[in-house]
């Protein structure tokens, strides 16, 4: 039997490294997978959309797709504009089976990527009991994402950082959670020394510029990359993939 074909739904940005840290992240997920079909399409801002790919496979024979959004939360793109686009691909390709898999976040994998770009910028293991952390986000206004960067903050608590608070990088925040550079300036208030920014997004782009900026303007001492092409995402990115492909009856056979 094939497997079905992975498709990776990333939201698109005219900013190039977006695109490029996708399919860096997508070729890593081939190299662990050899023999898995994993395309990539894009909501907006780059090509291939996620309609052309669905058609070229369906072109080509395809018959079984995962769409997998490339999203840590479900906020609007995993609820609203996703699910619509394939709704309408289904209606014009009734031969191709789509089923669309969960959203990446919330996972240990993803804090351990983060973990691993605080590494990277200089954090060691050893100073985390020094070290004031701020969870930086994009940023949403639905209240199940706001909930989830909340949570995800406590729980990086209690994996002995001094202090965590999470942070928004858009403009307008919601649920009462600060701007990335209100959350360093709240950690130094409270006498924390040493404040270290961790970006909880996947690609470069205009909303983790401006975690970056946030982050110098309010003078943290450390700034870790995007999560990118990390080896937790994509062994995320398979174990959404895996979930999704196998039908729910035969889950439930398998855990009885």
């Amino acid at each position: 039997m094939t497997s079905p074909v992975l498709l990776v739904i990333a939201h698109g940005s005219r900013d190039p490294r977006h695109a490029a840290t996708v399919h860096a992240l997508t070729a890593r997920v081939r190299a662990l997978r050899p023999g898995l079909r994993v395309e990539t399409g894009f909501l907006d801002f780059n090509a291939p959309s996620v309609p052309r790919v669905l058609e070229r496979l369906a072109a080509q024979g395809a018959d079984d797709v995962v769409a997998l959004p490339l999203l840590l939360t479900r906020a609007f793109h995993a609820k609203s504009d996703i699910p619509a686009v394939l709704r309408e691909a289904r209606g014009r390709l009734p031969r191709l089976r789509v089923r669309q898999a969960e959203v990446l976040g919330p996972s240990p994998l993803l804090n351990c990527a983060l973990e691993r770009r605080l590494y990277e910028a200089g954090v060691r293991p050893g100073d985390r009991g020094s070290t004031g952390l701020v969870l930086a986000s994009a940023g949403s206004t639905d209240p199940e994402a706001i909930a989830v960067i909340a949570e995800i903050a406590r729980e990086l608590r209690h994996t002995g950082w001094c202090s965590v608070r999470p942070a928004f990088a858009s403009a307008v925040t919601a649920g009462g959670i600060p701007r990335t550079e209100d959350a360093v300036r709240a950690l130094r208030a409270d006498g924390v020394r040493r404040v270290a920014v961790a970006p909880y997004v996947i690609a470069p782009g205009r909303l983790p510029d401006r975690i970056a900026a946030g982050a110098a303007e309010a003078g943290a001492d450390v700034l870790a990359g995007v999560l990118g092409p990390s080896p937790e995402l994509a062994r995320l990115l398979l174990d959404r993939y895996d979930v999704a492909r196998v039908p729910a009856s035969r889950t439930a056979s398998l855990s009885a």
